[in-house]
Order: structure tokens, then C-alpha cells, then sequence
């Protein structure tokens, strides 16, 4: 005959066993709720890096842009992360590599970047872009003939308005020899002239406008190239078809108000369009500038 004590002591056991059961099922729970919550606040992937060819300041190249990225953020759901190159010879070096997701280029370096890595145009803006050569505003000069054998200073060998397409008039049209000196960004480059340490230089209208009123004041606009489709934002083929096109048009939908122009107008794009590789960039491949590329 069983004792009675036998039976309190299954009960017991039992009632410690479903104890040890609940408790398991509690701590799976917490440990379960813990790691969705960890889960949650990790970016699913990491943020997109852009690069942009520094025509001005690095400072003010963030003062542009990042404003930009953090709506971009906000209509694409994706993360950027804004790449700050010293000078354009390091931001082509970046580009070649393959080193920035989007990145905001001149219409030759696209056509650099595609041969390099495939980067694809994805908008530029509807206003074609021209190179011109700006002198002192009291400078006599009349042509550029009148510039053989003077300094001419460009923001780098391969800026495409301001440089390529200068450097390939004077060579093959004026047939004239001058001076470069690369002053590593459009700013430095006007500067140049009004300091008197270079006859000329090469710019493009866009980045002139953005000058201060002193310094427009102080330069004329003594020839201007025809013109070309402008600099694309572009991204490289590892980005996803879906997030380029979320990129796009987001871009797109920007221009369509007041808070969006704005943005835009300080990069430079105020009038985004898509941008097609054969229709924009691929008769550049025929100037043959590849000739005055450094």
C-alpha cells in the first residue's frame, strides 16, 4: 500500500516541474521580445554613400547637400551617408575605384565612371551646362587668342566645362599655347584672376552664379562653350534597379514644391529630368577629350 507522504511528494514535484516549465516559456518569451526589439532598431542595410565633385568648399558642399539627403531620407525610406572629397583629383580617384553608391559627376566623368565601373545617370538637370573663360572685368582682352602664352588657371585637368572643353578650343580651334595651373576647385579658380596670378580661367556658368556679388562683380565672361547635357547624379550598377528608381523619383517629385526647389536650386539642379547614358553622354565619347585627360 502506498504511503501517503509518497503522493505529496509527486504532487510536489509535479507542481515544481510545471513552475520550471512556466518559467522556461517566460524567459523564451523575454528572450524572443529581446531580440526583436534588437531587430528592430538595426538598419536593415547599410546607408548609401554619395560623393560630390568638390566645384566649391567641402564645408559648403555639406551646407548643400545634406539638407537634400535628409528629405531624400524621408521620401525613400533609405539611409545616405554624404562623402567629402579634399579636391576633384581625389573624388575622381574615388569614382574610378568604385568607392560612392550615387555620385554627383560632370558629363565627362560619367563617361569615365561608366567606362570604369558602370555607373548609371539617373537625373540632370533640364538647363544644358557651358564651360566659359571669365578675365578681369576691366581686362582689355577680346578673344581668346589674346590668351597664348598666359596662365590660365581651371579648377582640374578633367573638370569637363570648365577645363576639358576650354583646353581642347584653345588647342584645336585658337591653336594657341598656354600656362595651365589647377587650383583644385571652381572658387580657386576664379580667385586666381582677381588676385592677378592668372590671366583667365575656366568655369562653367552655374558654379560663377553662385559666386558672392564681389567676386561676380570683379570677373567677365570673356567666351562661352557650346552647350552640353549637365553634370547627372548616377549611381553604380551594385545598387538595387528598385532603389535607383526610388532615388529618381523621389528627385523628380522634389521640383513639384516650394521646399523641394529649394533644395534642389542649392545643388544645382532646380529643374531635375531623367538622364539617359546614349541620349546625354555617349556623343561626348566622339570629342575625342580623352586626349586632354590627366
Amino acid at each position: 500500500m502506498d504511503h501517503p507522504l509518497n503522493g505529496r511528494r509527486e504532487v510536489s514535484q509535479d507542481r515544481r516541474r510545471t513552475v520550471a516549465g512556466a518559467w522556461g516559456w517566460v524567459t523564451g518569451c523575454l528572450l524572443g521580445w529581446a531580440s526583436l526589439a534588437q531587430a528592430q532598431v538595426q538598419p536593415d542595410r547599410p546607408p548609401l554613400v554619395v560623393e560630390v565633385v568638390p566645384q566649391f568648399q567641402p564645408v559648403e558642399i555639406n551646407r548643400s547637400w545634406a539638407p537634400l539627403l535628409a528629405r531624400l531620407e524621408k521620401e525613400t525610406g533609405l539611409a545616405f551617408t554624404l562623402k567629402l572629397a579634399k579636391d576633384i583629383p581625389a573624388f575622381e580617384d574615388d569614382v574610378m575605384a568604385g568607392v560612392p553608391d550615387l555620385v554627383y559627376q560632370n558629363p565627362y566623368h560619367q563617361v569615365m565612371a561608366r567606362r570604369a565601373q558602370g555607373y548609371l545617370p539617373l537625373v540632370r538637370d533640364a538647363k544644358l551646362l557651358t564651360g566659359i573663360v571669365v578675365v578681369r572685368h576691366n581686362d582689355p582682352v577680346g578673344s581668346t587668342k589674346a590668351l597664348a602664352g598666359q596662365t590660365i588657371a581651371y579648377p582640374a585637368p578633367n573638370a569637363f566645362g570648365a577645363s576639358l572643353l576650354v583646353r581642347s578650343h584653345l588647342a584645336e580651334v585658337d591653336r594657341i599655347e598656354t600656362q595651365p595651373f589647377y587650383a583644385k576647385t571652381h572658387t580657386n579658380a576664379y580667385r586666381q584672376v582677381l588676385t592677378g596670378r592668372a590671366a583667365a580661367a575656366g568655369g562653367v556658368r552655374a558654379t560663377l552664379d553662385k559666386e558672392p556679388e564681389e567676386v561676380r562683380a570683379g570677373l567677365r565672361v570673356l567666351w562661352e562653350t557650346p552647350g552640353a547635357a549637365p553634370h547627372p547624379i548616377s549611381a553604380h550598377p551594385r545598387v538595387s534597379p528598385q532603389n535607383r528608381e526610388a532615388v529618381t523619383a523621389a528627385l523628380l517629385r522634389l521640383a513639384q514644391d516650394p521646399a523641394g526647389q529649394a533644395l534642389l536650386k542649392e545643388v544645382l539642379m532646380p529643374q531635375p529630368v531623367r538622364a539617359d547614358y546614349a541620349r546625354d553622354y555617349q556623343p561626348l565619347e566622339k570629342l575625342r577629350l580623352e586626349r586632354y585627360v590627366e
